[in-house]
């Protein structure tokens, strides 16, 4: 019987300005004019960041009970097909968002500890200093396995410098990501420039001249491919020929709503009162958010990427939701002195935020890998820096995870724990699972327990 060729199962399309990542095939053998990497055994781990700002209404957040027979409430309903996918946790705190002798600005600090532990620096000047976040340290570890360490993403514009909460720079309330405790990770907000990072072969002049006959000659980046496509699927499995099928219609399905929605927004006059969105961006927030979650989606199924931070608004955010009837800014709203009404709004927009999220989990639940899912294979972190938006107060803070870890977390379970334990040990839990040894991070007091029974 002849040997069983050796072949990869990371591979690239390349083409003009072009490098298109292909997920997992069994049966691909590495081409002449493509790329590819060592063979994986087992399909990787990955993890995710995604952050919600200025609270939450916590009554239709948190679980009645506790264990495997817990309801979910209204902010968390749209989940509901995922529910054994998830870990709610209630009781974790961020102490170091908190005063502690700073004063005010709650909301640069609860997104500054949100990925750190660490209390930022509340400076006159125009020093900065937050810490390490987690998923740096990961992307540290890891990022050289991969061809980006690390994707940071958002849906909302915001500045790098000047003041935008009582003495705190800007840099903290729009960033989650710090690659050290002077650098915060600047987020890409356009889905485009997502788009060419992550499909394009970063040569600057080939991806220009790429951009520019794509746009004169109303061309897909897969027609650069076309050739290298072709010659693949001569050579591979049935099975791998229907999934390389799938992926590259899903990535021609993403480049075409890019294409709208920069056609849309280029030809929408901005009204009066609406929140003006940057050239390029989606005028709808909700595909807006649903583009990025896509993008992020794709960069872990063809493996990028391992680590991604997303951003669903900027903290202190006063973004309006007019699209779910809610004409009142965020950030006025969580301000509601226990006023029904407005409660009744924030949870309006805190349940709209979940079905975002939501969205993105169902995309990462139906792709499948190895034994199971993308998402059976990553780690999803969801959650805010505050709690109750009114009270501005750091603990009980609203975080669940989605996706088993490759089994290292026994989801479907709604776990509370004791009052002041720190978001940091969930941090450094996650850590310790993507095979970094740190001793500690930011105030931990050790591993989180529970999420592995």
């Amino acid at each position: 019987m002849k040997a069983q060729p050796q072949w990869s199962r990371r591979t690239f399309l390349r083409g003009l300005g072009t490098a298109l990542a292909l997920p997992t095939l069994e049966s691909a053998l590495p081409l002449k004019g493509m790329a590819a990497s060592s063979a994986l055994a087992e399909p990787p781990l990955r993890v995710a960041y995604m952050f919600v700002p200025n609270g939450m209404h916590m009554p239709d957040w948190t679980p009645a009970r506790e264990g495997s027979y817990f309801e979910l409430p209204k902010i968390l309903s749209s989940l509901e097909p995922l529910k054994q996918d998830l870990l709610v946790l209630s009781g974790l705190t961020h102490d170091k968002g908190r005063a502690n002798g700073d004063g005010a600005g709650d909301h640069a600090r609860s997104a500054g500890v949100f990925l750190t532990g660490v209390q930022p620096l509340k400076s006159e000047g125009s020093e900065i200093r937050a810490g390490v976040s987690a998923d740096q340290i990961i992307a540290e570890a890891i990022g050289h396995r991969t061809r980006f360490a690390s994707l940071e993403i958002g849906a909302e514009t915001g500045r790098q410098s000047g003041k935008c909460d009582s003495g705190y720079s800007c840099a903290y309330s729009n960033n989650i990501s710090w690659r050290d405790a002077a650098t915060p990770m600047t987020k890409e907000v356009n889905p485009r420039l997502v788009f060419e990072r992550l499909f394009g072969n970063q040569i600057s002049q080939e991806q220009n001249e790429s951009q520019i006959r794509r746009r004169r000659h109303q061309q897909s980046i897969l027609d650069f491919v076309l050739e290298d496509a072709h010659r693949l699927e001569r050579q591979v499995a049935y099975k791998d020929k229907q999934k390389l099928d799938e992926y590259l219609t899903a990535v021609r399905e993403i480049e075409q709503r890019i294409e709208r929605a920069e056609q849309q927004q280029a030809a929408q006059p901005i009204q009066p009162g609406t929140f003006e969105t940057p050239e390029g961006i989606p005028s709808s927030y909700e595909e807006h958010i649903r583009l990025l979650g896509d993008l992020m989606v794709m960069a872990f199924q063809t493996d990028v990427t391992r680590v991604a931070t997303f951003m669903l608004a900027n903290e202190g955010s006063n973004r309006s939701y007019r699209h779910i009837g809610v004409n009142e800014g965020h950030h006025s709203l969580s301000h509601h002195q226990n006023d029904p009404a407005k409660q009744a709004k924030i949870s309006e927009i805190n349940t709209f935020h979940v079905q975002q999220a939501a969205y993105i989990l169902q995309k990462m639940k139906s792709i499948p890998e190895g034994d199971g899912t993308l998402l059976d294979h990553s780690m999803v972190v969801y959650g805010a820096g505050i709690s109750d938006g009114n009270r501005h107060n750091n603990e009980n803070l609203p975080v669940f995870v989605a996706g088993k870890g490759g089994g290292r977390i026994s989801t479907g379970r709604h776990v509370s724990y004791a009052f002041e334990t720190p978001m940091a040990n969930l941090l450094l839990s996650m850590i310790h699972e993507m095979g970094v040894p740190a001793e500690r991070f930011g105030d931990s007091t050790g591993l989180l327990r529970g999420l592995k029974v």
